[in-house]
């Protein structure tokens, strides 16, 4: 979406967050084992547990604080993260925690937009008043957009949030309650939004429109390739990645299903992968549990995990924890 301009970033400001293609690395759910193994070998700038989780880019980072402020406030979140109070946190108990933040940070993005698409203010967004609040200027204005990226981004991402929000809309009314509402926001949260989530991704992806992301589609979501220059690396073991796990069936291409385990896979759960990576990471006496101290020791990591949503639960009061 970045390609479509300031103009497209100002008019279409909420769909710009909501209907953009998303990024390669937002796809992909890498092995646990293989997160810990890039853990290790990036331990020191912790980029690991910046990109661990799904569309948490814009959470306060912990440098608002003195180191001692930080570890003092982390050792508060600790002791809540401690739910029996025995002075050990589990992996069992941290991921409850970071699904906690998970679900807070959803909620709370909701309510942050809420007013701005209840134009009518009686708690409900209806499909009309999205479409108002996102596109109305261009629906107004289409002499404005001439050009033929602009008028390809407003086309295709209209009715694109159209079916997106059908789809959330599980009484039919129309109208979004803030259930709905987040579900439309945040579809890759809600089960019954899943196929969305893949059907978005493939059309993201599939560019010769033939239902299916072959090779070089997928390579070329990730890489841009200059003509002639030679490939890096990392790309071929991407083309690796894709013809061994990606390609189920050996056809040369991914369909609907092939997609929906790349994305999707049922095996994996995030924040258990998080959980094991800081224990992994800070448990010095090895007993797969995480003392205080261990934590505190460790605390640059934990102060840019998601188990502290980044570094913001460190510049909040205690009370709203």
């Amino acid at each position: 979406m970045d390609a479509y301009g300031y103009v497209c970033v100002l008019l279409l400001c909420s769909c710009v967050v909501l209907g953009k293609p998303t990024l390669r690395k937002e796809r992909v759910h890498h092995d646990p084992l293989e997160l810990i193994k890039q853990a290790n070998e990036d331990n020191q700038s912790f980029q690991f547990d910046h990109e661990a989780f799904l569309g948490k880019e814009d959470a306060t980072t912990f440098d608002q604080l003195t180191p001692e402020e930080s570890k003092d406030r982390l050792g508060k979140i600790v002791d809540r993260i401690d739910g029996d109070g025995d002075g050990y946190v589990t992996i069992t108990e941290l991921k409850a925690w970071i699904k906690r933040v998970q679900k807070r940070y959803v909620y709370e993005n909701v309510a942050k937009v809420w007013t701005d698409y209840d134009l009518n203010k009686d708690n409900k967004i209806s499909w009309d008043e999205y479409k108002q609040a996102t596109y109305g200027y261009y629906l107004s204005n289409p002499e404005e957009f001439e050009e033929a990226t602009d008028q390809f981004s407003f086309k295709k991402m209209l009715p694109r949030d159209e079916r997106r929000f059908q789809t959330a809309d599980l009484d039919g009314d129309l109208a979004a309650d803030r259930e709905e509402f987040t579900s439309f926001l945040h579809p890759e949260e809600f089960d019954h939004m899943k196929d969305i989530v893949v059907l978005e991704t493939l059309e993201d992806i599939d560019k010769n429109g033939d239902g299916h992301v072959d090779e070089d589609e997928y390579i070329a979501d990730m890489f841009s390739h200059e003509e002639g220059g030679p490939e890096p690396d990392w790309v071929r073991t991407e083309r690796d990645q894709f013809s061994d796990f990606r390609d189920l069936n050996k056809d040369g291409k991914m369909d609907v299903a092939e997609i929906r385990h790349w994305i999707l896979p049922q095996d994996y759960d995030h924040a258990m992968a998080e959980a094991r990576h800081l224990v992994y990471e800070s448990d010095q006496d090895k007993d797969t549990m995480l003392t205080k101290e261990e934590i505190l020791e460790n605390w640059n990591m934990f102060v840019g995990s998601q188990a502290t949503n980044y570094g913001e639960d460190l510049t909040k009061n205690h009370d709203e924890l």
